[in-house]
């Protein structure tokens, strides 16, 4: 159960953090953040909450993260349901805390039916990209995004710098396709936002759970069969 909370308060403070300084911070007037500065807060988000939480449950806070750490040996099919049903619940209630927040802006300053940091592609992309370029970022970046998560927490890697590694990993993904799709690369965090825009931002949600998981495989199955050492791997019976 402690590790399930756990899961649940990443996510949380992941949609909250991220989503929030897209809703509330990017287009402030003047002293908007813009888009690096909200890469940089999903990038701390996790940084966060990676030191404070990731001795506990690992620190996935996100269903894309579980399901390619599963796929490379690191968790335990058993895990991966309650993980992402922890991260789904997390993730909703930071966008709930951030639509509570959002909807006593000033009037005409907030509709949440404009997107609320959602996903989206073709009209709903900022910068107006079609299905193929979305999903295509989404399995790649999402696919890097895991073999740095394996990579860096591998016992050869030095201890202590993880949650920076994966921080800052983040960032970048983010700084590469905010314009594309808005960036997801965690279906939790999308699900959330997606709920409230409603409309077409909810039936676009498919792509933002589709491409995000398949890439966390794909990297999981590269560090598994190709980076990682051969003794940290499960042995797999010969058979005679």
């Amino acid at each position: 159960m402690k590790k399930l909370i756990a899961e649940s308060l990443g996510t949380f403070w992941l949609v909250l953090g991220g989503c929030g300084s897209a809703v509330l911070a990017a287009g402030y007037p003047q002293l908007g953040i813009g888009f690096a500065g909200v890469a940089l807060a999903f990038g701390l988000t996790v940084v966060t909450m990676a030191y404070a939480l990731g001795h506990i449950s690992g620190g996935h806070f996100n269903p894309a993260v579980t399901l390619g750490l599963w796929a490379g040996g690191r968790v335990t099919s058993r895990r991966v349901i309650p993980y992402v049903v922890a991260q789904v619940l997390g993730g909703m209630l930071g966008a709930g805390v951030l639509y509570l927040i959002a909807r006593h802006a000033p009037a005409g300053a907030f509709e949440v039916h404009a997107g609320f940091a959602s996903n989206g592609y073709g009209p709903l992309s900022p910068g107006g990209y079609g299905l193929q370029a979305v999903l295509l970022a989404e399995v790649v970046l999402t696919a890097g995004f895991v073999l740095v998560i394996m990579g860096a927490t591998d016992g050869r890697a030095p201890a202590g710098f993880a949650p920076l590694a994966i921080g800052l990993c983040l960032t970048l993904i983010h700084l590469i396709s905010i314009p594309v799709d808005n960036t997801s690369v965690n279906p939790a965090r999308s699900t959330a936002v997606a709920l409230f825009a409603g409309g077409a931002w909810l039936q676009q949600l498919w792509v933002f759970w589709v491409a995000p998981l398949a890439g966390g495989v794909v990297g999981g199955l590269i560090y598994r069969s190709v980076l990682a050492e051969r003794a940290t791997r499960p042995e797999t019976p010969e058979v005679p």
